[in-house]
């Protein structure tokens, strides 16, 4: 990663971890346009910060890619509820 990392980012082991839950192995729709660790860090920096999904800084993915993708989870239950 080339970017200043946010205190809330994935390190590279807890990214190695948590990645082989959130990655499909096949039948993809399309291409996705950011990476899902930049997805994945853009909602840690919304829950651990505590700020609107509005509010999320230009740099990471846009806040409602990062949004949708959140929500998938949670309902397919590839990860828990927060809060």
């Amino acid at each position: 990663m080339t970017d200043k990392p946010y205190p809330t980012d994935l390190t590279d082991q807890q990214w190695e971890l948590i990645r082989p839950l959130l990655e499909r192995s096949h039948g993809r729709r399309g291409q996705r346009h950011y990476s899902l660790r930049r997805i994945v860090d853009g909602c840690f920096y919304v829950l651990r910060g505590g700020i609107p999904w509005r509010m999320m800084p230009h740099d990471l993915p846009p806040w409602e890619d990062v949004y949708y993708h959140l929500r998938t989870w949670r309902r397919k239950g590839a990860i828990a509820e927060f809060g």
